[in-house]
């Protein structure tokens, strides 16, 4: 399977947010990855609705919605309709985590699931029948431009084996670039989201090619 690099708009210049739209294509990035952050259940607070509609309308990439909210049930509707594709949770949250895969079945948008640094893989069990990506965090969530967790990579590949027979894309999230990016897809990573990383460069394209290497997965 080919590597996925999800850019994280974190990272972008949000006084040219259209222009880093096109950079994003031009680069050849997949997904637009557009975390979601309350105050509450992350410390620190970004942009909602209004601006992924705006964005969604914008570009050509494949919308990645990372809900790091409290209460993600109340919000489900109200992202889909703003052009979410793919919807991903956190099993931390203080939701009902079945209902808000319901939820997001019913809105007709991919499932995803993520878990922080402290969470153990076999907490996402009871979900996998269920799932279209698993989210791994390698940093604490909640702030762009931190260093990736090393000491996370033997739970993407526990959850790379847990995975291996289903259709689930498993997506990793912090620190990721061109030094960190080979040890994430050995252990068994489809999706690389990367935002400080892509957004400093000068040229994007080259960066975007330096994290889509392919390795055999990790045993």
């Amino acid at each position: 399977m080919n590597t996925k690099i999800a850019a994280s708009i974190l990272s972008a210049d949000m006084l040219h947010l259209h222009d880093e739209l096109n950079r994003l294509e031009k680069a050849g990035t997949d997904w637009l990855h557009f975390d979601v952050m309350d105050g509450v259940f992350v410390p620190n607070i970004s942009f909602g609705l209004p601006v992924l509609k705006a964005v969604t309308k914008q570009t050509t990439l494949f919308p990645d919605v990372h809900l790091m909210i409290e209460n993600p049930l109340a919000y489900v509707q109200d992202f889909a309709s703003a052009g979410a594709k793919l919807i991903t949770f956190h099993l931390e949250s203080k939701s009902n985590p079945f209902q808000v895969v319901q939820a997001i079945k019913n809105q007709h948008c991919q499932v995803g699931m993520s878990i922080k640094p402290d969470t153990p893989a076999k907490a996402l069990l009871p979900f996998l029948e269920d799932l279209d990506v698993i989210l791994v965090m390698t940093v604490e969530p909640g702030f762009g431009g931190q260093s990736y967790m090393h000491e996370i990579t033997p739970k993407i590949n526990t959850i790379r084996k847990m995975i291996q027979n289903r259709k689930i894309l498993l997506e990793v999230d912090g620190g990721i670039d061109a030094v960190t990016a080979p040890e994430a897809l050995q252990a068994g990573a489809d999706v690389l989201v990367s935002g400080s990383y892509l957004f400093r460069q000068t040229d994007m394209h080259s960066a975007v090619c330096s994290l889509r290497k392919e390795f055999p997965v990790g045993k």
